[in-house]
């Protein structure tokens, strides 16, 4: 659901929690902070500004009792 630190901070290229908040601040990336500074971003946010599609888990068939 969200991106991890190391992804974070791989797709930044910066470790400081704070400069990874400018950085996708500069970018237009929502995204909310925790407690200990690191920022949260949806994985689908980032998939889709790549261009890519979010796979969507499979949803379990629904069991009707009649």
């Amino acid at each position: 659901m969200f991106l991890t630190q190391p992804e974070l901070s791989e797709l930044t290229g910066l470790r400081r929690p704070s400069a990874v908040c400018r950085w996708l601040d500069r970018q237009r990336i929502p995204f909310i902070v925790r407690t200990d500074g690191w920022p949260r971003v949806l994985r689908s946010v980032i998939i889709e500004r790549l261009g890519g599609h979010d796979v969507a888990q499979p949803h379990e068939p629904e069991l009707i009792l009649e």
